[in-house]
């Protein structure tokens, strides 16, 4: 279920922002839908039992910089690009953090799967720069977006946060939050969209993308460890490249493909077993 919620973010969230939405209507979509999504399993469960002081750094991480970091690239970016970035660099960005926290341990296999997703990620912006000219910042963004979900990742296990408690905290602060700053200074293309169009984003982004994954990802780090739970991105790189070239239209040539393969071989060598 987390994979297939995981690639389909990548292919609606790239269609949406490429057919006339901003990036900040979409992420307003998900922080509504979220906010609303939240509000029965509130009154089911009772307020999130989370320390308020570490509420900020998930908010922060989690709830902002993740989402909007990954709508922006699809602005600038392919489908294939955002789901080869951002599912290689979020074992590579959670492993080499963790290891420098203490938290996991750098082996040989890892540092050659590592290796291994970094040339085939670098092989794949080459082989599409000419294809989608400024694809390059928005790689940037990609990476970024996953920079901020490893960090998330790591205080999940650190602080041991509980999934539901988590993922209504993020949804009912996040929406006060950004949509005033929507509302007031961002950019909008919301006007043209059918209510068919906003619904829909609403109940993905919002049920699907933030609320029903970030239960699952967030329970499967608590049970299974960042390592093993960032492995589940391993096919969504292919799976997404392969499924965006008849729905979007973006076609990869025979190196791009090659570049995908190489991405997702790197992460089940080299993140596919956790270090003795």
């Amino acid at each position: 279920m987390l994979l297939l919620v995981w690639a389909s973010f990548h292919l609606v969230s790239r269609f949406i922002v490429r057919d006339g939405l901003t990036p900040w209507d979409v992420a307003m979509l998900r922080y509504l839908g979220a906010f609303v999504c939240v509000l029965p399993l509130l009154a089911l469960h009772g307020r999130p039992r989370i320390a308020p002081r570490r509420l900020p750094a998930v908010l922060v991480f989690a709830g902002f910089g993740f989402p909007l970091c990954a709508y922006a690239g699809y602005q600038l970016a392919p489908a294939a690009h955002g789901a080869t970035v951002m599912a290689a660099g979020l074992p590579a960005v959670t492993a080499l953090l963790g290891a420098a926290l203490g938290q996991s341990r750098l082996t040989l296999r890892r540092v050659a799967g590592l290796g291994v997703i970094c040339l085939g990620s670098v092989l794949l912006a080459w082989t599409t720069s000419g294809a989608w000219e400024g694809a390059w910042r928005g790689d940037l963004l990609f990476l970024a977006a996953v920079s901020s979900w490893a960090v998330y990742t790591l205080l999940v296990q650190r602080w041991a946060l509980p999934a539901l408690d988590t993922t209504i905290a993020i949804g009912l602060l996040a929406a006060p939050i950004f949509l005033p700053i929507w509302w007031l200074f961002l950019p909008s293309g919301l006007a043209q969209a059918s209510w068919t169009v906003i619904l829909t984003q609403a109940a993905f982004q919002g049920a699907g993308a933030s609320v029903l994954a970030g239960i699952l990802y967030t329970r499967s780090v608590a049970a299974l460890g960042p390592t093993a739970t960032t492995m589940i991105g391993a096919a969504v790189p292919a799976l997404v490249a392969l499924t965006a070239w008849p729905l979007l239209g973006e076609v990869l040539p025979p190196v791009g493909i090659l570049a995908v393969l190489m991405v997702s071989a790197g992460m089940l060598v080299g993140i596919g077993r956790r270090p003795p």
